[in-house]
């Protein structure tokens, strides 16, 4: 999957997490987030962006399923916030 495509649903399914959800739509966002920061992470290393890469990794243990990290709603809201935001300006940057 091209790395724009993962940018855009990731970013979407951070801004749907906003939303009041039942809890197993935001288990699912974590498991998306897990493998489509992992393909990133993946896709940066094949391209030596090495930064880009940590990056990727770093959030990918962020919104693992298996080890939740718990932050408290508010905290989680503002975190998907910036990295929703973040994803959409890389598209930008990455053009």
């Amino acid at each position: 999957m091209e790395s724009k495509t993962i940018k855009i649903i990731l970013a979407i399914l951070f801004f749907l997490c906003l939303i009041d959800m039942p809890y197993g739509f935001y288990q699912f966002v974590r498991f998306l987030a897990l493998v489509g920061f992992g393909i990133l992470a993946l896709q940066a290393h094949k391209e030596d962006k090495q930064t880009e890469m940590i990056i990727y990794i770093a959030l990918a243990i962020l919104f693992q399923p298996l080890l939740k990290i718990s932050l408290g709603r508010t905290l989680w809201n503002i975190i998907d916030v910036i990295v929703g935001i973040g994803l959409l300006i890389s598209l930008k940057k990455n053009k």
